[in-house]
């Protein structure tokens, strides 16, 4: 007990003099042990893969056909991050491109590695090419079943190359690529020339957006589209044109859509759309005219969707009509 009352006597005389010389520390003492290097960081790691997709189940009523039901889309992806500010993002799809004797298969969509600092990124793989609103835009989050004929046939589509964004803030951007120009799935240049495709967007106000695209073959044909975008409370107008003009040939091919939508109530969407395309170096016989009236029932928190259509177009060599009414139940995760 002596021994314990002598040590804590001890210590308590010490304490004030070692306060007092902790206090009288020179201040570069203070600096060396506050720059002192940090222990090591642990090296970065790779995010596990977040599975993404939808699955398109479609019922179509065409006339003179009668009632056709398809698994119209598969979709699924997987995309993560990667050190020093890479991505990744991988997708593959079925497609019901079969026939009545052909199946559908399954083929690559997207493949790409993406970086991003700031104001710009660079990605580079197989992708989008930056062209129209519509085509950029998933089709699960389209106002319409399929995509105006005028998008489908002109726009340039998904290829191989390398492509850089300027994001100098979110009322602006501009993309840029250079493309093999074959499309999707072809790796080898056959001809050597590459397709240059640029793609920008302007928001002056918050709910308008107007944009301008561009696409030129070295030695075949140049593409370009102008497109603008409202929202607000509900309602959308959205509208674009696009041609493309051949070298040396014919007449260009032009084409538009316009497309008006309104929520009646927050899981009810009205559409209607008016499309015409225009294909003057083929002939008068390729114009593809199409009236499409619909609705869209958001049935679980924006994941699973019912999409109701009637579609009249006129088309082929004697310009006939044909009217295909479509329900569609999609589901994406």
């Amino acid at each position: 007990m002596k021994r314990t009352v002598s040590a804590l006597a001890i210590a308590l005389v010490l304490a004030p003099a070692r306060v007092a010389a902790a206090q009288s520390a020179s201040p570069a003492d203070t600096a060396s042990q506050a720059t002192a290097p940090p222990a090591p960081a642990s090296a970065p790691t790779v995010s596990p893969p977040r599975l993404t997709g939808y699955v398109q189940a479609r019922a179509t009523m065409e006339e003179k056909v009668g009632l056709t039901a398809t698994v119209n889309r598969v979709r699924v992806g997987a995309d993560g991050a990667l050190p020093n500010r890479f991505t990744y993002r991988i997708m593959v799809e079925y497609e019901a491109s079969g026939t009545a004797r052909t199946a559908a298969g399954v083929s690559l969509r997207d493949a790409y590695i993406r970086w991003t600092r700031d104001w710009l990124a660079v990605q580079a793989g197989q992708f989008k090419t930056p062209f129209s609103r519509n085509f950029v835009t998933s089709l699960s989050l389209l106002e319409t079943a399929d995509r105006p004929a005028v998008v489908d046939t002109l726009a340039t589509k998904r290829d191989i190359g390398v492509m850089a964004e300027y994001l100098p803030r979110p009322e602006a951007s501009l993309s840029l690529g250079v493309f093999n120009g074959e499309g999707q799935n072809l790796p080898a240049n056959r001809d050597s020339t590459v397709l240059f495709v640029s793609r920008a967007v302007l928001r002056p106000i918050a709910q308008l957006a107007v944009g301008a695209s561009g696409a030129a073959y070295q030695s075949d044909s140049t593409r370009w589209g102008f497109e603008a975008n409202y929202e607000d409370r509900g309602a959308i107008v959205r509208a674009e044109w696009i041609a493309q003009h051949r070298r040396g040939l014919g007449p260009n091919d032009e084409g538009w859509y316009v497309l008006g939508g309104y929520r009646v109530v927050p899981w009810a969407q009205l559409v209607v759309q008016q499309e015409d395309l225009i294909r003057d170096y083929i002939g008068p016989a390729a114009r593809n005219r199409a009236t499409t009236v619909g609705a869209n029932l958001d049935l679980g928190a924006g994941r699973t969707r019912l999409s109701v259509e009637y579609v009249a177009r006129r088309s082929g060599p004697a310009q006939a009509s044909r009217r295909t009414g479509l329900a569609q139940l999609q589901v994406r995760f």
